[in-house]
């Protein structure tokens, strides 16, 4: 039993809902209908605790959600208006994903039996090696209904899952959800436009501007407003403010319940709590793991972004040794002949000055090519990874997906990309170029260059609204690494210390350098750069922190709501 009683919603001056009461029983399908705008996806949300009621109560087998906790994932599904399947993956495999993240405990022949009931039960039994989006829109909505019922939920929210289907669909969509309603006394609350099915539904809920106009059976629906048919109920609403229709409906509202077997008195009623056995959630690790094989899966999916890393992981390194085909150049040996004349000793200093500027400034870019270039690989690793799939991540999310779960797998999923990327990268250019000191120690400054900024950059796709703004932001991020690093111009002596710790490229260039100390080369870039070198030890630890920070600032993001 699903009882509201005086339910409001007040945002800032706007009323959203305003003192709802209705009982709804398990067994039960009721519409929930109204003019757009009207209230009907927000009580929805607030059923299901997406968005938090200012007044009144919200009670599930006599539990007071507000003040007892929310619903179990296992207790309810919801279907948003917005897509929530991957559309590289099949029918089969969306729900197998869906069914591993939600619910333990089932040996491989039971989760089988279990997904092959849902897909029959939702009439997708035929095509469940088909890509989502290869769907229709009617198929789609089977899907979203299939992913819900992988958890058996006692209450069903359904969210204009009729709309923009034609009217073939439409009817299958509806009489699924009857024989949904039927199924484990469960309770479907569906929010539709359409008033061509009312009859198929056991009760009606009108809203009038987030106002209860009316609730009870569909058979007496239009004689309570005077109509004749559906088409005229909407204009007929209009008729009169919402404030009449709800002051009408609280003197006739004990008479229409009793017509269609709804108790309309909920505040001396005493429902019987009915248990429902809730499956075990599945560990975060047993989550992690189905995230991170759906994630690899859906990369070698992806043959647009296989092209685009593959392109990037070769014409990258090429760029850099283009400038440096035959290895760094040999740098002269200090003095000269005694025997020599004081001018041509002279002249002899100035060409090695010459050559030591020429060659510091190809070392020093060539580090910072490596730099940037990784950098650029960071951005697009992750500046979209969470952001463009946020709305199936929060609908998870509701189902009892763990964030710290969702943000490990995309860590380590990107983690292997960042390696790969990065040792090929300083493997390669090291091949050609030859630079002299520890190539480990080298790689190491050049696999957290890009580790810090694809983690950064999946901080900021973690709390950004969407993905263009993620992407944006992200390639803003980039641009500014080389000024702000001082590695072509040095920096203000105010400004060099307040930019310089964000400045993720400045370390590994400069811990980079650092590696060369022992050799002569790090005294022609010397020649050639104001800027000041810090330590390969302190280049290492600000990187980490880099690191270190964009996970937290993933998780953080994970962890907030991003439904709208």
């Amino acid at each position: 039993m699903l009882e509201l009683q005086d339910l409001s919603l007040q945002v800032d001056e706007h009323t959203l809902l305003a003192e709802i009461t209705a009982r709804l029983p398990r067994r039960h399908l009721v519409a929930v209908l109204g003019p757009s705008g009207c209230g009907k996806s927000t009580l929805l949300k607030v059923i299901a605790g997406v968005r938090e009621h200012s007044t009144g109560h919200v009670r599930w087998e006599g539990r007071d959600l507000a003040h007892e906790g929310d619903l179990d994932p296992h207790e309810i599904g919801y279907v948003p208006q917005f897509g929530i399947a991957y559309e590289r993956l099949t029918v089969w495999e969306n729900v197998e994903a869906a069914s591993r993240l939600r619910v333990s405990g089932l040996a491989s022949d039971e989760r089988r039996a279990v997904i092959e009931g849902v897909l029959k039960d939702v009439g997708l039994d035929d095509i469940t090696d088909r890509p989502v989006r290869l769907l229709s829109g009617g198929q789609r909505r089977r899907l979203a209904l299939a992913l819900e019922l992988v958890s058996a939920p006692h209450l069903l929210l359904a969210d204009e899952v009729t709309s923009g289907l034609d009217a073939k669909s439409e009817d299958e969509i509806v009489a699924l959800l009857r024989n949904l309603s039927r199924r484990s006394e469960r309770l479907v609350v569906n929010v539709t436009h359409s008033l061509r099915h009312l009859d198929q539904h056991d009760s009606v809920l009108v809203l009038a501007e987030g106002r209860v106009a009316y609730h009870g059976s569909p058979k007496t629906l239009f004689h309570y407003f005077g109509v004749e048919s559906h088409e005229y109920l909407f204009s007929r609403l209009a008729t009169r403010s919402p404030e009449d229709w709800h002051s009408s409906w609280q003197k006739h509202r004990t008479a229409y319940y009793g017509e269609c077997g709804l108790d309309g008195d909920t505040s001396d009623s005493a429902p019987t709590v009915i248990a429902a056995p809730l499956a075990p959630m599945p560990s975060l690790a047993a989550q992690f793991a189905v995230l991170l094989a759906r994630r690899w899966k859906l990369f070698f999916r992806d043959r647009g972004q296989l092209a685009l890393q593959a392109a990037l992981l070769f014409g990258f390194p090429l760029l850099v040794v283009l400038f440096a085909m035959d290895g760094l150049p040999q740098l002269p040996s200090p003095g000269g002949a005694d025997s020599e004349s004081f001018l041509k000793q002279i002249l002899l200093a100035a060409e090695t000055r010459e050559q030591f500027v020429r060659t510091g400034t190809l070392v020093s870019g060539l580090v910072m090519f490596q730099v940037v270039l990784l950098a650029l690989m960071g951005s697009n690793n992750s500046a979209r990874e969470i952001a463009a799939e946020r709305a199936i991540f929060e609908k998870e999310k509701f189902a009892g997906l763990r964030p710290l779960a969702y943000v490990g797998s995309k860590a380590v999923f990107l983690g292997v990309l960042v390696l790969v990327q990065s040792l090929w990268m300083a493997a390669f250019v090291s091949w050609f170029v030859q630079f002299p000191g520890a190539f480990a120690a080298q790689a190491a400054l050049l696999v957290l260059i890009n580790a810090a900024i694809t983690s950064i950059c999946l901080g900021l796709s973690s709390l950004l609204r969407s993905p263009e703004q993620a992407s944006l932001v992200s390639i803003y991020l980039v641009g500014f690494q080389l000024p702000l690093s001082g590695a072509v111009l040095a920096l203000p002596d105010w400004l060099a210390p307040i930019v310089r710790p964000f400045i993720a490229s400045y370390w590994s260039w400069s811990g980079f350098i650092d590696t060369l100390r022992a050799e002569r080369y790090f005294d022609a870039v010397r020649l050639v750069t104001e800027t000041k070198l810090a330590s390969f030890e302190l280049c290492v630890w600000f990187l980490l922190c880099h690191v270190a920070l964009g996970l937290v600032l993933a998780v953080v993001g994970s962890k907030s709501s991003r439904w709208e």
